[in-house]
């Protein structure tokens, strides 16, 4: 007898919805950021549209299960999601929503999980599991934004820093030949 879970996860990310929508949805981009996926390709046409499919490759800790998965509506860059194609492993049916909702200062995102859980006596195990990576890849996601915002700091930073060594070797330099 199968057991249906359906929650949702929000968090806020200072970034525009347009790359996180890219970041969350685009199978390549995920597998780069989100421990929770060991793989991602698209199956015949790369597009990031309603109606395309792709195969998915879970991480080990999560049984390393594979699905094939097609997405439904995908309203870029607002909102998107997956649905399994079939079943896989203890989960007889498993969606995956994203919302990007724009508001001062960032991106409010929501992701809704929702499974249709095969055995009841592995229902809480496998709902502890999905909301561990509901939440998880939320915090990635952020952590993926972060870093490229913080990577650029540094790069600024280190630019900004070369610039004034060489601002104060020319200035030593003039001081130099003036002296002689």
């Amino acid at each position: 007898m199968s057991q249906t879970l359906s929650f949702k996860d929000t968090i806020v990310i200072r970034a525009r919805p347009d790359i996180l929508f890219r970041l969350a949805l685009d199978p390549r981009r995920r597998t780069r950021w989100d421990p929770s996926i060991r793989a991602a390709t698209y199956l015949g046409e790369e597009k990031l549209a309603s109606g395309s499919v792709i195969k998915i490759k879970l991480d080990r800790r999560l049984l390393g299960f594979s699905y094939t998965a097609k997405y439904g509506q995908v309203q870029a860059p607002f909102r998107g999601g997956w649905e399994a194609t079939g079943p896989f492993g203890p989960l007889e049916k498993y969606t995956q929503g994203w919302v990007f909702k724009n508001i001062p200062g960032g991106t409010e995102v929501t992701l809704s999980t929702s499974a249709q859980i095969r055995y009841k006596f592995i229902e809480r195990q496998i709902e502890v599991q999905l909301r561990n990576m509901s939440g998880r890849t939320l915090i990635e996601l952020q952590r993926a934004v972060d870093q490229q915002g913080a990577q650029l700091m540094e790069d600024t930073a280190k630019q900004y820093q070369d610039k004034l060594r060489a601002e104060q070797k020319a200035t030593k330099g003039q001081k130099k030949s003036k002296k002689t």
